[in-house]
């Protein structure tokens, strides 16, 4: 690590013998072997620096650096190897400094199968036990702290942790807004519920050897899937904020036409109720499963994208496929649901109905 630097130590002792000052040599090497700017030159409206130093062959070696002479007072010249030691030593890659404070970084990488934030941890509590160990010995005026990727991670889950609750409010509210009930809101947001647990359940499969691992015409579906261990990064939790926005389509096609149904129609009992549920949930099947196939179709290209930005965009469309892939199902709960409110409703309000007749007739 690190690249090699010249250091030149000036002899205090010896320049002292000869009445040379420390200012005085450090001129002579900045001249002599760095070189120095003494002017400008004016060619039309290009401006080029005019800079003196020894000429290459005699300042590309330490050896032929160490004859540069040195004007003593008495006007001899001393090479200046007899005045400081000049060596060359492992420095820093670059010199760069934060907060008026030098700073030199070491970079590391994690293993597949392991998130960022889990190392980062882990390698936190490995150097805190060193410390107190006394294995790791901190100087004065040093401290380290972990950056980077870790860093963003970090500041967005803490960004995830506040949107994440409000997105899933404010879809309630529109929904809402639109049914006017809180019950068939309910209904209509157990989609998302649904969602979310198939985005996990997807997740999950991408982490198991056996999952998609065939082959069809010689190509292995793994392979072309991107089937690979998958952590809870921003990434996912962003496809997990796309998911909760499309899940609950189905539900809403499902029970905007329960709604129309049984507001054009009077019940007759129980059973006429679970009749309209079951006509109404019929002739909205086929519009549920055209909304989540096209939902689902849509996202195979990008789970089978590779080269730039599918680290990122895979990630993000495995718990959509996932959880539309099971959303599927709200077709079904929601006509189920939605039966068991109004047949409830119905039972209250017969028993409203038999005990206000009991009641007058008992006047």
């Amino acid at each position: 690590m690190g690249k090699p630097y010249l250091e030149i130590d000036i002899d205090r002792e010896a320049i002292a013998c000869y009445g040379i000052s420390i200012r005085k040599i450090q001129d002579i090497i900045e001249v002599a072997i760095g070189g120095k700017r003494i002017t400008t030159t004016v060619t039309g409206r290009e401006r080029y620096p005019v800079r003196v130093r020894y000429m290459r062959e005699l300042r590309d070696q330490i050896e032929s650096m160490g004859k540069v002479l040195v004007l003593t007072a008495d006007g001899s010249q001393i090479p200046l190897i007899q005045l400081a030691e000049m060596k060359y030593i492992r420095g820093p890659q670059s010199i760069k400094s934060e907060d008026t404070f030098l700073v030199g970084y070491v970079l590391f990488d994690k293993k597949d199968g392991f998130a960022e934030v889990d190392v980062v941890e882990e390698c936190q509590e490995y150097l805190k036990q060193k410390i107190v160990q006394g294995e790791l010995v901190i100087p004065s005026g040093v401290t380290y702290e972990f950056a980077g990727t870790y860093e963003n991670q970090i500041r967005a889950q803490k960004t995830l942790v506040i949107v994440i609750p409000l997105a899933l409010f404010g879809i309630f509210l529109i929904l809402y807004f639109q049914f006017k009930a809180v019950s068939t809101s309910m209904f209509v947001f157990s989609g998302i519920i649904v969602a979310w647990a198939g985005g996990f359940l997807m997740i999950w499969f991408y982490g198991q050897d056996w999952f998609m691992n065939f082959g069809i015409f010689g190509v292995n579906l793994r392979e072309l899937f991107n089937v690979h261990p998958i952590n809870l990064s921003v990434a996912v939790w962003v496809g997990f904020l796309a998911l909760f926005g499309i899940a609950s389509d189905d539900g809403v096609i499902m029970c905007t036409y329960l709604e129309q149904t049984f507001n054009s129609t009077n019940l007759q009992g129980i059973a006429d109720i679970r009749e309209k549920v079951l006509e109404a949930g019929t002739r909205r099947v086929r519009p549920c499963l055209m909304t989540t196939a096209t939902t689902i179709l849509a996202l195979i290209p990008v789970l089978t994208s590779t080269g730039r930005g599918s680290d990122i965009m895979v990630p993000m469309a495995i718990p959509v496929f996932g959880g539309m892939a099971i959303e599927i199902l709200t077709m079904l709960v929601v006509p189920v649901l939605y039966s068991f409110v109004k047949e409830s409703k119905y039972k209250r309000w017969c028993y409203m109905l038999v005990t206000s007749f009991f009641a007058i007739c008992l006047k």
